[in-house]
């Protein structure tokens, strides 16, 4: 595994030192299920380009496919092989197990070229799974919102006392600062989403190479538009390194007010004991260690961002070996998003405030000077003379160890005449928060209004595509036919590993391919259904999935949709599920059920079922509206 694909000019002999400095195998080793997929389409790119015959493609597909699974269940063989690169292996590998058939591979097509579309490949998927993660830290706030709705929190600017919130409108800020980097990140997937592979080394490949088709079979939005640009642009990385800064940015704010609010000082907020540490020499400290972490990864971040900018900047066109730095910057940068993600979505769920804490403190140090301020405003006196009243108050509240509203009337009004007799009432904290009733303010009515906007939002826009729907394949629905049964099965077999679905053996597939629809994006199979009647009155879908690696462009919904419709149709008052994803249903239009309501029948198949004796599926139903046609 020691071969350079490089020898000819050289003998291929290597300094040791070199070797040390070059060889990048333990860094993008990661990149062997992208690189795999790529070899894959150029195989059959080659192929329709008349170059390989079809059976030498399929051959070599079979072949990658077996090189793949055998890499990712021993990736430290692959790193302890000596190879150069990820690239320089799986060809290896090929030529190691078919001949000199694998040597045909790399016809037309330069490491340039490939290692830009692996990365491209590499980072589509990890936003996704990002994006993902993202989304469990916004539910977790929403869910701490909701809980705590009711919450006084003492807001804060220069880190000094200013004005009572509630705690909901806290959450409710961090949420409009991760939807912004949702944003961000799908601005970035979007503009990562072109293929750079045909392009060769720089300057494109003579051979009759239909680039928008690959593009299409990997998955891309199209083909990059200049060879020049392709191999060498990194922009994606810098874009997407961008993104998740900020991010972290956002993320490392929260982890600030958190550790001060968990401080003795503040002692508003407690984390779950199993997220924080104790000390190895004060038996008493309860430290909230993940919280700094996160805090001090961002630095890391925000470190990767400088340093491939600094890499890109001086760099001539085209392709230049500084490029390969790229790979352990975003891989870096990646990891500690991610984990940092996971785990402030742990400690929002297990986070608990000390209501009166925080009900206390947002009274303390005059935080309603302003209210007063604003009450005396509303009865004819000058802002600017309103504010020096309460100031000169203040002061005097302060030489007493009093508060605003401990002061009386008569004091008040020594200082401010045309204070009103109900001035106390204006001063309580419940009163200062009803009244921040301003689009954006923290009154319960407006934060209420905040969550239940953010909810509606996140339900319309859960299954949208990652990048602007004008910008991806259209998903389409249509019945399944025997054509599709290859599909259908591994499909139908990946989720049964996974235990979300029940196995079923191809001949099942066979004898009802009739019940099926299947999703299709840019002419492959990408998600498949059924539908079960079991009798007049009710019907199942089953077998629903959508292939993990094409999930987020909404093809699982529209298989519901498409079989509640065929459902209507036939005239099948009632669907039902049974399901461990009860949020994706509640979202098609479900609601649970208790499951000893369905009827006995539709037990029949648990016999098979790994999980018969410890079943943890839900079961919901959908009321469905009859169709004016009895056909599908």
């Amino acid at each position: 595994m020691s071969m350079k694909l490089w020898v000819g000019r050289t003998d291929g002999k290597t300094d040791d030192l070199f070797s040390a400095i070059n060889d990048s195998l333990p860094v993008d080793v990661r990149l062997i299920s992208e690189d795999i997929a790529g070899s894959i389409a150029w195989a059959q790119a080659l192929a329709r380009a008349e170059i390989l015959t079809r059976d030498e493609a399929d051959a070599i597909e079979s072949a990658l496919r077996v090189i793949e699974k055998e890499a990712l269940e021993d990736p430290e063989a692959v790193v302890e092989s000596g190879a150069e690169d990820i690239h320089t292996w799986v060809e290896s590998a090929l030529t190691e197990r078919i001949g000199d058939l694998g040597k045909k591979l790399h016809t037309g097509r330069s490491r340039n070229d490939q290692v830009a579309t692996d990365l491209r490949l590499w980072v589509i998927r990890a936003v996704d799974e990002r994006l993902a993660e993202l989304r469990s830290v916004v539910d977790a706030l929403l869910e701490l919102a909701r809980r705590e709705l009711g919450t006084v929190l003492p807001g804060y600017t220069h880190l000094q006392r200013a004005q009572p919130v509630l705690f909901s409108h806290w959450c409710m800020a961090y949420h409009e600062m991760l939807g912004r980097d949702r944003g961000r990140l799908i601005d970035a997937r979007a503009r990562t989403a072109r293929c750079p592979l045909g392009v060769g080394a720089l300057s494109g490949t003579a051979y009759p190479i239909d680039r928008q088709k690959i593009a299409e079979d990997l998955g891309f939005i199209g083909p990059s538009a200049n060879s020049l640009d392709a191999v060498s642009d990194r922009d994606f990385v810098v874009e997407t390194l961008a993104a998740i800064s900020l991010s972290m940015v956002h993320l490392s704010r929260m982890a600030e007010d958190l550790i001060f609010y968990a401080s003795a000082e503040a002692g508003y907020v407690e984390f779950d004991d199993t997220v924080t540490s104790g000390s190895s020499m004060m038996p008493q400290k309860k430290n909230p260690d993940a919280m700094e972490l996160v805090r001090g990864k961002t630095g890391g971040a925000i470190g990767t961002l400088v340093s491939m900018l600094t890499t890109l900047k001086g760099l001539p066109l085209a392709y230049n070996k500084d490029l390969q730095e790229d790979k352990a910057a975003i891989f870096r940068a990646m990891d500690d998003y991610a984990m940092s993600l996971r785990i402030t979505s742990r400690i929002l769920q297990g986070l608990q405030v000390n209501h009166e804490r925080t009900r206390e403190a947002a009274r303390e140090n005059h935080s309603n000077a302003t209210e007063l301020a604003d009450l005396l405003v509303r009865h004819g006196v000058p802002f600017r003379d309103a504010h020096a009243m309460c100031g000169r108050l203040v002061r005097q509240a302060i030489e007493k160890g009093a508060t605003l509203e401990d002061l009386s009337i008569e004091q008040i009004r020594q200082i401010a005449p045309e204070a009103p007799n109900d001035v106390q009432a204006h001063l309580t904290i419940d009163a200062a928060l009803q009244r921040r009733s301003s689009f954006g303010g923290t009154s319960l009515e407006q934060v209420k209004a905040a969550i239940s906007s953010a909810q509606s939002s996140m339900q319309k826009h859960s299954d949208d595509p990652p990048v602007a729907s004008n910008e991806l394949a259209a998903v389409t629905i249509e019945p399944a036919h025997m054509g599709h049964v290859d599909d259908i099965a591994r499909l139908v077999d990946y989720w049964a590993v996974q235990g979300e679905n029940l196995p079923r053996r191809r001949e099942s597939i066979i004898a009802s391919i009739a019940e099926f629809a299947v999703a299709r994006q840019s002419g492959e199979v990408i998600g498949c259904g059924s539908l079960l009647i079991y009798e007049s009155t009710l019907a199942e879908i089953r077998s629903l999935g959508v292939d993990p690696n094409r999930q987020g462009a909404g093809a699982g919904k529209a298989l519901v949709e498409y079989l509640l419709e065929r459902a209507a149709r036939l005239h099948v008052p009632q669907v039902f599920v049974l399901t461990r994803a009860p949020k994706f249903f509640e979202r098609c239009g479900f609601h649970t059920v208790d499951i000893s309501t369905l009827p006995e029948k539709v037990f029949k198949d648990c016999s098979i079922c790994p999980k018969q004796y410890c079943c943890d599926e839900i079961a919901m139903v959908c009321d469905i509206t009859p169709a004016d046609s009895d056909s599908t």
